[in-house]
């Protein structure tokens, strides 16, 4: 594995969100000084926190996956996630509502969701479902050390055991035609395929090897923290402080200082000059490039992820059909995904994601009131409208999701809102996301792995990149990785893999998985 040569006593990671709190863990652990330095006032990055007279809004993810990750980070330093956060398994792991006025539990227990199968739709489906369980178990193993918990130094890294076991579980065919193998029930299909717009790629065009995603979400496990998501980096956060990190909230890099192919220093907008032996960006993609001075060559522009409409609301009642979290999946399928990756329209019959942290936390709304978090996906700014658009849009489409949901059975719901928060990609631009969408680099068959942007950077042999555009993706559980892959950049160590990283006892999320076109000259 390629690392960064020279001295590396002294580590400035930039951006404290979960990329960066893990690599500060793992840099600390490996015997480094680090500074972290944060241009918001608390840690977190995209798993932020907002409080609003009386609710604590989580500004991102809401579900947790893949807890083992963010422990490996913590114990880096000697201490345990269990000791810092409270965790809740979620059980049902989601609901799943239809256009039909059918629901579906989907269980992370295996029996649990094979009885929840045969009372849905019959035992042939309950049988295909112990076979897509099997399959996914396969799939996940066959990939999860060679083409996700790996640093990439070239494509030829790809050519392994692994990549022909994977090949011979069909993980190069079409994601959407795997799924009907094992299910023919078009409601159950979606259940365990709609994962693939995590990573930007519709489920008929996806790679079967996206099927990994469904693996977390639906086999391995989804928790909650006591306190909202914003609980994790706040206690990575306090970890760090507590092994010896310097962080610095409210300081934003203004220049990297240069000398002979290395940064020396990390000015700040302060005027401060932090010196340094290496760097770790963890900002966006684009706000990283305009440190270094340059964006890396690639045979195509970067394409990214649709992006999402987020509804905040705190309400006066809540509505005893919705789980902690609920997908409630409208009539049209193949067609919603066409409008927002290619045509770049707003879904005709959206698909949501409706999240009540109140279920298993009352504390994150006042008294007798309840928290809610609707997700609405939407083309993003390259494909559809605007960021400027969303200023008319964005009140538009809000009153358009409160009439939507009272039509799928939230009677009620607009005027039992008493606080409010409407996140568009107006604002997602202006918090530097490229293409205004939270969900950065789509996972395309040209844009994973290691065609993906590399986290080593050329000409700068001292900076290393972390977060979800660069390896091994985006998520929870793969921003943690690319923390302790940044981090193994640094010291030259290898990546240190936990039991749980085959076997994680509880997960769901949005992992990367393998491609192979296309390459940028980042490293």
């Amino acid at each position: 594995m390629r690392r960064v040569p020279g001295p590396t006593d002294h580590v400035v990671v930039v951006g404290a969100g979960l990329s960066g709190l893990a690599c500060a863990l793992h840099l600390l652990g490996a015997g480094r000084s680090v500074t972290l330095v944060e241009r918001d006032a608390a840690p977190g990055g995209r798993a932020g926190r907002v409080r609003l007279d009386g609710y604590e809004l989580d500004t991102g993810p809401t579900v947790l996956t893949m807890p083992h990750l963010a422990d490996e980070a913590f114990a880096a330093v000697g201490d345990s996630l269990h000791r810092r956060v409270e965790l809740m398994a979620l059980h049902p792991a989601y609901r799943a509502c239809f256009a039909d006025g059918s629901a579906l539990d989907v269980h992370t227990d295996g029996e649990a969701m094979e009885a929840e199968v045969r009372r849905f739709a019959g035992p042939a489906e309950a049988a295909g479902y112990r076979e897509l369980r099997q399959w996914l178990e396969r799939l996940y193993r066959a990939q999860m050390r060679r083409f996700i918990d790996t640093n990439f130094d070239s494509p030829a890294q790809l050519l392994h055991p692994d990549l022909a076991r994977l090949a011979a579980l069909g993980g190069f065919g079409r994601l959407d035609g795997r799924i009907g193998r094992f299910l023919s029930d078009e409601r159950l299909r979606r259940v365990f395929s709609f994962q693939a717009l995590y990573a930007g790629v519709a489920p008929a065009r996806a790679l079967a090897a996206y099927a990994v995603i469904a693996y977390m979400d639906t086999v391995a496990g989804v928790w909650f923290p006591k306190g909202g998501m914003h609980a994790l980096p706040r206690a990575m956060a306090d970890a760090a402080a507590d092994a010896g990190a310097d962080l610095r909230w409210g300081a934003e890099v203004d220049t990297l200082e240069r000398s002979a192919g290395r940064v020396r220093a990390v000015r700040l907008s302060s005027g401060e000059r932090v010196p340094c032996d290496a760097v770790v960006l963890t900002c966006e993609l684009p706000a990283a490039y305009r440190l270094l001075g340059r964006t890396p060559r690639r045979p195509a522009r970067l394409r990214h992820s649709p992006s999402a409409v987020v509804l905040h609301a705190g309400t006066d009642r809540t509505w005893p059909q919705l789980a902690h979290h609920t997908i409630s999946f409208g009539a049209a399928w193949e067609r919603t995904f066409d409008e927002l990756t290619r045509r770049g329209e707003l879904m005709s019959d959206p698909s949501l994601l409706i999240t009540r942290p109140t279920t298993h936390d009352a504390g994150l709304a006042p008294p007798g009131r309840h928290l809610h978090y609707v997700l609405a996906p939407c083309p993003n700014t390259t494909v559809g409208p605007s960021a400027a658009t969303w200023r008319d849009l964005g009140p538009r489409y809000r009153d358009r999701l409160a009439g939507e949901l009272e039509r799928r059975g939230l009677d009620g719901f607009a005027e039992s809102i008493e606080e409010e928060l409407l996140v568009t990609p107006l604002d997602w631009t202006a918090q530097g996301h490229a293409a205004g969408s939270p969900f950065s680099v789509a996972h395309t068959f040209a844009q994973t792995g290691p065609f993906r942007p590399r986290n080593l950077v050329r000409e700068v042999e001292n900076v290393v990149l972390a977060g979800c555009g660069t390896t091994p993706g985006v998520g929870v559980p793969t921003v943690l990785i690319s923390g302790k892959l940044a981090a193994a950049r640094v010291t030259g160590g290898g990546v240190p893999r936990s039991v749980g990283a085959l076997t994680p006892p509880a997960a769901a999320g949005e992992p990367s998985v393998p491609a192979s076109a296309g390459a940028d000259d980042a490293a």
